[in-house]
């Protein structure tokens, strides 16, 4: 079940394009050591500010990953979780649910060593590609202060609402009038 995304990528440093790879595979009980990593690794900078030993470190991150680990569960029942690979290493994770109203990207996190590489632009693409074959938009929400946020943007994702904390952004096929998609096949119902 590997979900091909691939395409050239421009380097965020202003070299060449480069050609990126990733496969995606379903998430299963297995990976859950590997999720908690990729769930650490996502907040290694709020634990830096933190004068907490390991133990308290644990501890936060144990209860912070259960959370989220529910309330994705709540809100988005239905999801498709995968564990993205890139050259077949386990490279992090990505969460879709594809509603009758939009296709919601509900988490998609990397290890630090995969970060900036293309890799999320590479997946986010092709979930743009699939959502305009479908006519719906994606949907995501991003803590204001994410650095993410960027990338999202730069990826034609307009903010359509939020707080003090979150923004909802949503990318819209309309805007992607003349969009040459630059990923090779989206996740389809025979590769879930």
């Amino acid at each position: 079940m590997a979900y091909p995304g691939s395409g050239p990528v421009e380097n965020l440093r202003g070299q060449p394009k480069v050609y990126v790879s990733a496969k995606l595979r379903p998430a299963t009980a297995q990976d859950d050591s590997f999720l908690r990593q990729v769930f650490a690794s996502t907040r290694a900078e709020v634990l830096g500010m933190m004068a907490w030993d390991g133990t308290q470190q644990q501890a936060f991150l144990e209860l912070q990953y259960q959370a989220q680990r529910r309330s994705y569960l709540a809100q988005f029942p239905g999801a498709d979780q995968y564990i993205i690979q890139r050259e077949a290493v386990d490279a992090g994770r990505l969460i879709v649910d594809r509603s009758a109203e939009a296709l919601h990207l509900v988490d998609i996190s990397l290890l630090p060593e995969h970060r900036n590489a293309g890799l999320g632009t590479v997946l986010i693409r092709a979930l743009q590609v699939e959502a305009a074959q479908a006519g719906r938009p994606v949907v995501l929400h991003v803590d204001q202060a994410n650095r993410a946020r960027r990338l999202y943007e730069r990826l034609e994702f307009a903010q359509t609402a939020g707080d003090d904390i979150y923004l909802e952004m949503a990318w819209r096929p309309s805007t992607a009038q003349g969009m040459t998609p630059t990923v090779t096949v989206p996740v389809t119902q025979e590769q879930r």
